[in-house]
């Protein structure tokens, strides 16, 4: 059968979870595919991030860490962040970069298995995952085994500390199995970490369930909070009594104000924070949070499912030339498609000239992204549509195209 627009329409009217793309600042006629990547703007979040600047910093200045709630920030973001990945709102945190986030993590997960000497990486993870557990590996002196991704769980053994995967392949957008991979990993005796950057507010998360032990994750994907947002990380709240992160900064004490030339780890959670807070950049995400009251996640992902099933038919329907790299199984797949093409590059930038933005991730792959909160199922069939104008008008081999921007 084949699928019209008018489908497409149906679809929007029938969806589990209503558009919410009024609450987004995106451009008029623009199909914005990318929010495994960037979220857009959260048409609330200038205002707010202009109050904190201009009110609670310029009037109230010093006085704001206690006046404006800047000292408990960070804590009240994590409340936020919480019921997306199924845990408790005291146990999550935020603050740094990702990457420094992993780095802490992966040291803190290794301290408690100090009898062992391995790190398992999936051989396909996000660059900065493998480059951070290689000098952790490094400078605790262990070993960096990397994992088949097709079966991770097959380098386990009871020399393996820590498991670290990503929920969602950055590439090929397959999903793993948190509860089972994790249940894989004790079984040796080792602790997992779990990268939620492509997953979190697009893809259900339940930690709890799950018996996972420490996890970690961006904001500025499907949660919107903007360039470089600081990561979250949550711990386990049986692993928080023995935690042992490397990095020791005055807001991780159990007294900063107190000044004390000994370290004392504050309480739970809270001692995986380092240094002050960027309150401008945690006021900017709190707002974007805001974007997912009432929304349950069960909704989101059976808003998700349905645009990739969409997208997915449209391209084996009207497209046979692209290879759908990502799992078509609901249970192996995150809320973005991959789809393999020489020319991807090329593509990928003929597409975003007409108005629909994907991005491309070396050598072959076009990603595309899909946002529940904001994407709909007609912008999924008008961004086909262009895709087969792009390969039938050969746009994608511009000579512009020849030579990659810095970011792809």
């Amino acid at each position: 059968m084949t699928l019209t627009r008018e489908d497409a329409v149906r679809l929007d009217a029938d969806s589990p979870l209503p558009s919410r793309r009024e609450l987004f600042d995106l451009p008029d006629g623009m199909v914005y595919l990318c929010g495994n990547s960037l979220g857009p703007l959260v048409r609330s979040v200038p205002d707010r991030v202009a109050d904190v600047v201009r009110r609670e910093w310029g009037a109230g200045l010093v006085s704001s860490w206690n006046a404006a709630g800047w000292t408990h920030l960070a804590a009240r973001v994590g409340a936020r962040l919480a019921p997306l990945v199924g845990v408790e709102a005291a146990d999550v945190t935020v603050g740094d970069s990702t990457s420094v986030t992993l780095f802490k993590t992966f040291v803190a997960a290794a301290r408690l298995r100090p009898d062992r000497r391995v790190i398992v990486v999936e051989r396909s993870t996000f660059p900065t995952d493998g480059y951070v557990a290689a000098g952790v590996a490094r400078t605790l002196g262990l070993e960096l085994r990397w994992a088949d991704p097709a079966d991770p769980t097959a380098s386990l053994d009871e020399d393996v500390a820590v498991l670290a995967l990503t929920q969602v392949d950055f590439r090929s957008g397959a999903l793993y199995d948190v509860a089972a991979v994790t249940a894989a990993a004790h079984e040796v005796g080792a602790v997992t970490v779990w990268d939620l950057c492509h997953s979190t507010g697009a893809v259900p998360v339940d930690l709890t369930a799950a018996d996972a032990d420490f996890a970690v994750g961006c904001t500025y994907k499907y949660l919107n909070g903007g360039p470089g947002s600081p990561a979250f990380v949550w711990v386990a709240p049986r692993h928080q009594d023995a935690l042992e992160q490397p990095v020791q900064g005055w807001w991780g004490h159990a007294d900063p104000f107190a000044m004390s030339l000994e370290f004392t780890p504050a309480a739970g959670v809270q001692q995986m924070v380092v240094g002050t807070p960027p309150v401008i950049a945690l006021s900017a995400l709190e707002e974007s949070l805001t974007a997912f009251e009432g929304v349950a996640v069960a909704d989101l992902r059976a808003a998700s499912l349905s645009l990739t099933d969409l997208f997915v038919a449209l391209v084996d329907e009207r497209v046979p030339s692209v290879e759908v790299v990502t799992p078509r199984e609901h249970a192996r797949r995150g809320s973005q498609v991959a789809l393999r093409h020489d020319e991807a590059y090329g593509i990928v930038q003929a597409l975003i000239a007409r108005g629909v933005v994907g991005d491309f991730r070396s050598p072959d792959i076009a990603r595309f992204g899909f946002a529940p909160l904001y994407n709909t199922h007609v912008e999924v069939f008008d961004a086909v549509d262009a895709l087969v104008t792009v390969l039938a008008s050969d746009e994608h081999r511009a000579p512009a195209y020849a030579s990659r921007l810095a970011v792809t």
